[in-house]
């Protein structure tokens, strides 16, 4: 079976291609495409008022269109002192065209009174997975840490350069891939999701077998 990752960002798409690969090695998938393979299809627009909504829609969108299994998150950043911003608005958070570095920049600027405490944060991500035929499932994982009062790092994407996970002295920017991929957000929910993802795709091959 082949898996669509509901996604442009080849970041996302890097990442989860690494989360994936036991379920290729295991012959459970045959390949992890991406909408960059899909060229003509148009996303829906990102209505949803949480991380989950907006990760079932994308990939529930996606199965339906292309019909094949997509996997799609949605994810951000949440900064309890500022109500919850940047949120659901994460990439867009300086403007629809915004990058990375702009919208770092204005979190840093809204924050610059903040101290201790008060600049905790945390990343959140919810993963859904979606069928042609309707099924749906979403889970969600959650990374703590804090905001820095400047920009730390040259790797990553999104805030990773401003934010350092509790218990950690590095940015998500400054810790090597591999690392970050073992403890962020978006690992956690993957992990919530694999074993339902893995039961499903071995279930499908036994059923072949037998056919």
């Amino acid at each position: 079976m082949e898996l669509v990752i509901a996604s442009t960002n080849v970041h996302k798409i890097r990442e989860f291609r690494s989360l994936l690969k036991p379920l290729i090695e295991k012959r459970l998938l045959k390949d992890v495409l991406s909408l960059l393979d899909f060229p003509s299809y148009v996303p829906p627009p990102e209505t949803g008022s949480t991380f989950e909504e907006n990760a079932l829609l994308k990939a529930t969108h996606a199965a339906k269109a292309i019909k094949k299994w997509a996997l799609a998150d949605d994810s951000g950043l949440v900064v309890p002192a500022l109500q919850g911003q940047p949120g659901v608005f994460s990439a867009r958070y300086a403007g629809l065209q915004a990058t990375d570095r702009e919208n770092c920049k204005k979190l840093l600027s809204e924050m610059r009174l903040l101290q201790d405490t008060a600049r905790d944060a945390y990343f959140e991500c919810a993963i859904a997975i979606a069928s042609p035929e309707g099924f749906q499932r979403v889970e969600k994982g959650v990374c703590e840490g804090t905001i820095l009062e400047e920009e730390r790092g040259g790797n990553g994407f999104s805030y990773d350069s401003i934010f350092r996970k509790h218990e950690y002295s590095k940015t998500f920017a400054e810790l090597d891939e591999g690392i970050k991929n073992r403890v962020s957000h978006r690992r956690k929910a993957f992990d919530r999701i694999l074993f339902l993802l893995e039961s499903l795709l071995s279930s499908q091959e036994e059923h072949a077998l037998l056919d």
